[in-house]
């Protein structure tokens, strides 16, 4: 999308902009208006992240799901989005007894209730490993209470939004591809601020579910490596993982792949000044 959405500016530019004297042929700034609501583009921007990430961490997720445009969303779920219809259930492809769920909270308080429906909804608690619940407002003291009584990891990712309207007729909210154009990370950092909370373990923070941050331009490729990998590396090396360079539980990446500490992530570097570079990074 932001490359889209770069592009398409990139080519206002040169032909001298939609509106001046130039007498170009590029769209005008109102085409980057979304006439839609906030609420369905929000949710479809977080459930389209949260489809990759559970797929780069290894679960079956397809591809016709994330190619969703947002247009076919809309179609699907309207404009005012029922959230019980974008939870999302998978299996781990190399272990389906590794089974997930993710389910969205509405705009209100997060209270005892709204765990306590969740938990009614769960079919097999004992098949799942893991839940994550997206929330929108703050959760009460009780209902956190309520989330450390699972007894599998539950991670929360709290999504607050800054709308930024464009002032005219009407007011309306600019479509990301706009901002994508202009600031990218920038911006991101202040339309979409995500806090992820993982109970009975710590907490965490996580950049935002508006983009997918392994996309970045600039990051190097990640990879997890598996335990018989990890025990070949430092055999190779005569190492034990305590002298392996870190990584924080806390790091953007490893909270998007979901890393335990004592697990090995391989990163690789492929520069113009470093050239191609291997290192492993062990979570702490």
């Amino acid at each position: 999308m932001g490359e889209n959405g770069a592009d398409a500016m990139e080519t206002e530019m040169s032909n001298g902009g939609g509106g001046g004297g130039g007498g170009g042929t590029g769209r005008c700034l109102s085409s980057f208006v979304d006439e839609g609501s906030t609420e369905s583009h929000r949710y479809y921007l977080s459930r389209r992240t949260l489809l990759e990430m559970l797929r780069d961490r290894g679960y079956d997720i397809s591809n016709s799901e994330i190619e969703f445009t947002l247009q076919q969303f809309r179609d699907l779920h309207g404009q005012a989005v029922d959230v019980d219809r974008l939870r999302i259930s998978a299996s781990h492809v190399s272990d389906p007894d590794n089974k997930i769920l993710a389910v969205f909270c509405g705009t209100g308080v997060v209270k005892v209730n709204a765990i306590r429906w969740i938990a009614t909804q769960i079919m097999n608690k004992e098949s799942l490993s893991r839940l994550i619940i997206v929330v929108q407002n703050h959760i009460t003291n009780q209902a956190m209470k309520a989330v450390d009584l699972f007894s599998f990891k539950v991670e929360i990712f709290q999504v607050s939004v800054l709308l930024i309207t464009h002032k005219g007729p009407t007011s309306r909210t600019l479509s990301h591809s706009f901002f994508l154009s202009f600031f990218f990370h920038q911006v991101l950092s202040i339309t979409f601020k995500v806090r992820l909370m993982i109970f009975k373990s710590m907490f965490l923070q996580i950049t935002d579910l508006l983009v997918n941050i392994t996309k970045h331009v600039l990051k190097p490729r990640h990879r997890v490596i598996t335990d018989v990998e990890k025990a070949k590396l430092l055999k190779k090396f005569n190492l034990n993982e305590k002298q392996l360079p870190r990584m924080s539980q806390k790091d953007a990446i490893a909270q998007y792949y979901g890393l335990e500490k004592g697990q090995v992530i391989e990163v690789t570097y492929n520069g113009e000044i470093t050239g191609l570079h291997v290192t492993y990074r062990c979570i702490w």
